[in-house]
């Protein structure tokens, strides 16, 4: 073989070798946790969304929202989905953090979070909701979105949130054990949590956030780190938004009275969701959280939410929503 023959071969083979490397997936992380509110990401997962985009997705799971932005801060995961807290706007008031796209939401109609009593509270005469005032109610931590959520609660029927008594017990596991229990007389839990201790009669329904107060619940979010490789967040944000569609329109559309229905449409995306949390079908189609179709983020509530949580001191002051918020990927509601 020839000089320039053999040249030729070595460029053919350079190449080769370059479009070998350039079609390599591009790995991230997902912080979540195991509720309906991610749905879009395990159908993304499931269905070979992030696959189809270029992207090894490996879906990192949590017990409480507060460790996943901890966990996206420090380098742990890529990317975290999952509910607002304080802690997280706190991180990303620092810079360490930045939303770039919306996820579950709080909406009459669509049931998430919900109110639960004891039994020996309800025996007592917690009933509904505007009750919890003076009561002793467990969540997972101080400046969570239960907590926000029963800030929303006291304002909306005039009570002081100063009044309850809020134990904080940093997993949904010992929320529900606690008021399983009786050693607390309500909790704010998501109804994938709570539905186990209402069919074994460890507790009482009092109502659902979303029809008492509905907000932003959920968004996704990065680092500074992983923001700088722009073709990894597009990728990701374009496999989301295939799936955020894709579950809006067969099984929120479906939706009626709370429930999914059953049937040849919906039950092969019903049926990925349950795989992921651990729930029978059954079980899911009355836990399906709202999620905009188009990824949308309503901003005005996330300043919102910063603001409250500023002022209960649960949240540095000095920033609002525009400083945490990466315009170029948010589609703002």
């Amino acid at each position: 073989m020839g000089w320039v023959a053999r040249l030729a071969l070595a460029g053919l083979m350079a190449l080769t070798v370059g479009a070998a490397k350039a079609e390599e997936p591009l790995k991230a992380k997902i912080g979540v946790l195991r509720l309906s509110s991610s749905a879009p990401v395990f159908i993304a997962q499931d269905k070979g969304y992030f696959r189809d985009a270029g992207l090894d997705i490996e879906l990192k799971f949590f017990d409480a929202a507060q460790p996943i932005a901890v966990a996206t801060t420090s380098g742990d995961v890529d990317f975290g989905i999952t509910a607002f807290t304080a802690g997280l706007y706190n991180l990303a008031g620092k810079g360490t953090l930045k939303v770039i796209g919306g996820m579950s939401r709080e909406r009459a109609g669509y049931p998430l979070i919900g109110y639960f009593a004891s039994n020996s509270a309800y025996a007592a005469g917690l009933k509904t909701p505007k009750d919890l005032a003076g009561k002793r109610v467990a969540m997972t931590q101080v400046g969570s979105s239960f907590h926000y959520s029963l800030g929303l609660l006291a304002d909306k029927y005039g009570f002081k949130l100063a009044d309850v008594k809020i134990v904080p017990l940093q997993s949904l596991s010992n929320a529900a054990a606690a008021l399983k229990g009786e050693t607390v007389d309500a909790a704010l839990l998501p109804i994938s949590t709570a539905r186990k201790l209402m069919d074994e009669g460890g507790a009482k329904f009092l109502g659902w956030v979303g029809d008492e107060t509905p907000w932003q619940l959920g968004a996704v979010f990065a680092s500074p780190k992983t923001l700088a490789n722009k073709a990894l967040v597009t990728k990701l944000l374009g496999a989301l938004a295939k799936a955020d569609r894709e579950y809006h329109d067969v099984i929120l559309a479906a939706m009626k009275d709370g429930k999914a229905p059953i049937d040849d449409k919906t039950k092969p995306l019903l049926e990925i969701i349950a795989k992921y949390t651990n729930l029978p079908v059954e079980q899911v189609v009355g836990n399906c959280a709202y999620i905009d179709p188009d990824g949308k983020l309503d901003v005005k509530n996330v300043d919102n939410q910063i603001k409250w949580l500023q002022e209960q001191g649960f949240a540095d002051k000095g920033f609002d929503a525009d400083a945490i918020i990466a315009k170029e990927y948010v589609k703002a509601d």
